[in-house]
């Protein structure tokens, strides 16, 4: 083969895997953002129907893991949906492959976890599902296979920016959770995925997320901004902790159906007592942002125990069989965090900390944390806020965060392996 030739070879190879990496970009935006939309449409019907007939909760959690169970049962091969950890193996072990079927799968498996009031969230269920078109285009054509990789990473990449407008993010999400392969037609192939979805994201389905008013900071909030950031950490732990004992407890279950009953019952009785937990929380999230004017300590006991209480919520639901992850439920864990703290200290000290300011950078911090990726907690951040007013202390609190929970957990909940028993 002549130089020429070669790089002729090579140029085309490049140029498809680009045009691979545009359609998994473009795919996995409408998987990402209509997910995004019909979630919120029904979890919202769902959530007045609720305010008008209470007894609802006590019979929508069923619905939906009942329904959750069959489909996996009857349609999508009896295989549990193992969430980020199978996108992780699909990139570490050769052998291993995301099926096509895993992307109807987490689809619905997540619209009906959290429409129907799981506590979690959609993202982990979209990152699989966008993984799931980048490994399945990979398959397209014969050399494409080697790219694989790449491709997979384009499409949960791809599907990350769609779903908070956050391009940085979806990058950096990539390079910190899944590889941290450094090859140019990796990046390249990842920014062109990115693009494509945020082109149209942004000019088709973008609304922002919420409508937070930033404040400029200042030197003298920055020990306080730190002192929430050791407190993420501690919540990052707390979250992880939760979310593993539950996965072990409902795992004893025996009977499927005994554990979707013990798990929608107790999905139930949370939501009825705090409504703030019912799915993703983002309306909870921005009901709590409406009392920033509180005048007595009081008044911030319920933030407190829906605060405490989401991750069991979240565990709960992961646990009898919903389908989801931890990126919602840190959000809305440190948005009430950063709430709770910059009120307290305004409360005793008379700072005048801008709690909002507080809500971003708790939400940042406690996703550091969580899932071990400050970088993309921080642009993460920055992009829900649609500012960097905040970059600095962002910066430091995720760094801080992910410090104090690695000291304490040397894993995430993607991480986590149970230690297998020798056999004797």
């Amino acid at each position: 083969m002549t130089v020429n030739s070669y790089r002729i070879k090579k140029s085309r190879r490049v140029a498809a895997v680009l045009l691979a990496a545009s359609v998994t970009g473009v795919l996995s935006a409408l998987v990402a953002d209509t997910l995004k939309v019909a979630t919120e449409h029904y979890e919202e019907l769902f959530l007045e129907s609720i305010h008008h007939r209470p007894y609802l909760i006590f019979i929508l959690p069923f619905i939906g893991l009942a329904t959750i169970y069959v489909l996996r049962h009857f349609l999508f091969r009896n295989k549990a949906n193992k969430g980020i950890r199978e996108v992780m193996d699909t990139i570490n072990k050769d052998a291993h492959m995301l099926p096509a079927y895993k992307i109807p799968s987490h689809y619905f498996n997540g619209l009906l976890t959290v429409v129907f009031g799981g506590s979690t969230g959609i993202e982990v269920s979209t990152v699989v599902s966008t993984a799931a078109i980048g490994a399945l285009s990979s398959r397209k054509a014969g050399f494409l296979k080697k790219y694989r990789t790449d491709l997979i990473c384009s499409g949960l990449a791809a599907g990350l920016t769609a779903l908070f407008n956050a391009p940085f993010a979806g990058f950096l999400f990539a390079f910190e959770v899944f590889t941290r392969r450094r090859s140019k037609l990796h990046h390249v192939s990842v920014i062109t995925a990115i693009v494509t979805s945020w082109l149209i994201t942004h000019f088709l389905f973008y609304k922002p997320l919420f409508e937070f008013k930033i404040q400029a900071w200042h030197m003298q909030a920055l020990p306080y901004m730190l002192l929430l950031a050791v407190l993420a950490g501690l919540n990052a732990v707390y979250l992880t902790k939760c979310v593993l004992f539950f996965k072990k407890l409902f795992g004893s279950f025996q009977n499927d159906m005994v554990k979707i009953a013990v798990g929608s019952l107790s999905i139930s009785v949370l939501v009825f007592m705090f409504p703030g937990l019912y799915g993703e929380g983002y309306a909870g999230i921005k009901t709590a942002i409406a009392t920033t004017n509180l005048t007595s300590l009081a008044l911030l006991t319920p933030l407190l125990m829906v605060m405490l209480l989401k991750p069991v919520a979240t565990s709960v639901t992961l646990g009898a069989g919903g389908d989801g992850g931890v990126f919602a439920p840190s959000l809305f864990i440190g948005a009430f965090l950063g709430l709770i703290v910059s009120h307290i200290l305004n409360f005793y000290f008379d700072l005048g900390l801008v709690p909002i300011n507080f809500v971003v950078i708790g939400m940042a911090a406690v996703l550091s944390g969580s899932i071990h990726a400050p970088f993309t907690a921080i642009f993460l951040a920055c992009a829900i806020a649609d500012s960097y007013v905040l970059f600095v202390p962002i910066v430091l609190a995720c760094l801080i965060s992910r410090w104090v929970a690695g000291i304490i957990l040397p894993y995430s909940v993607y991480t986590y392996r149970p230690a297998v028993r020798p056999v004797s």
